[in-house]
């Protein structure tokens, strides 16, 4: 019965018709300059693993995003985005790397927005270093990297926001994000109360694989991600996986701490 159900499925999933999406990148409301925070990623029961730093550099209409996050246990996650703010975002190239005991599969991802060439390394599940080169027809909503900076500039009235991903699972393939706010929720700071709005980020795979990907529980997990809005919009907050597959991790902004001499 499994297999005539699964079968059944994929003969469903090939007879439905491809969604109309639109394929525009994000609108500038708030061009980026310079940036530099504090990051922390935890557990969602408040355990630290890893700590780090975004920076953001603007030179003309071009930016140039880091953010690098240094576990405990020695795994690195770090990405470096360049991308365009001229009236829209425009990714121009996306450098991913995710190395150590944390990541089940360590990997590093190149994305060059303009030829749509995708380099993947990783190490497969014999301990054998592998390169994938691909190259994909890449949408001009293609969003590696700049997701949160996406985010600020997405209004909290828009019911739906799609966006393109290139996604390496180790073959590259592109993949839909469907961004939806759910609301504003209360937090503080410094014992001031303020109001932040909360979107939900879903994969949408699409396709065949799409459709059989719940049934199969390779489905990715949703993200949330808290934007603190007004004249300035900031990020807060995050919850969920740094890659498919992973655990459910909370990235948030950090204050230092001063050490008396």
């Amino acid at each position: 019965m499994r297999s005539s159900a699964l079968a059944g499925l994929l003969t469903w999933a090939l007879l439905l018709p491809s969604p109309v999406q639109s394929q525009s990148p994000v609108t500038v409301l708030y061009t980026e300059g310079v940036v530099h925070g504090f990051l922390v990623l935890r557990t969602l029961e408040g355990d630290a693993l890893a700590e780090g730093d975004v920076t953001e550099v603007a030179r003309g209409d071009r930016v140039t995003s880091h953010m690098v996050l240094r576990f405990k246990d020695g795994s690195v996650n770090e990405e470096t985005a360049v991308f365009s703010q001229r009236r829209a975002f425009r990714l121009i190239s996306d450098h991913q790397v995710q190395k150590g005991p944390a990541f089940k599969q360590p990997m590093d991802v190149s994305v060059d927005g303009s030829t749509g060439q995708v380099t993947v390394r990783y190490t497969d599940d014999s301990g054998k270093e592998k390169t994938v080169t691909d190259r994909l027809k890449l949408p001009a909503n293609v969003s590696n990297g700049m997701i949160l900076t996406l985010l600020k500039n997405i209004r909290p009235d828009v019911a739906l926001t799609t966006l393109s991903m290139v996604a390496a699972a180790p073959k590259p393939r592109l993949v839909k994000l469907l961004i939806s706010p759910e609301g504003e929720e209360s937090f503080s700071v410094g014992g001031l109360a303020r109001k932040g709005t909360r979107y939900v980020v879903k994969v949408d795979i699409g396709g065949v694989a799409g459709a059989v990907a719940p049934i199969v529980g390779k489905q990715p997990a949703d993200t949330h991600v808290w934007i603190l809005g007004g004249d300035a919009p900031c990020f807060v907050k995050s919850e969920g996986p740094l890659y498919n597959g992973g655990p459910i991790w909370r990235i948030e902004l950090i204050s230092p701490n001063w050490h008396d001499h």
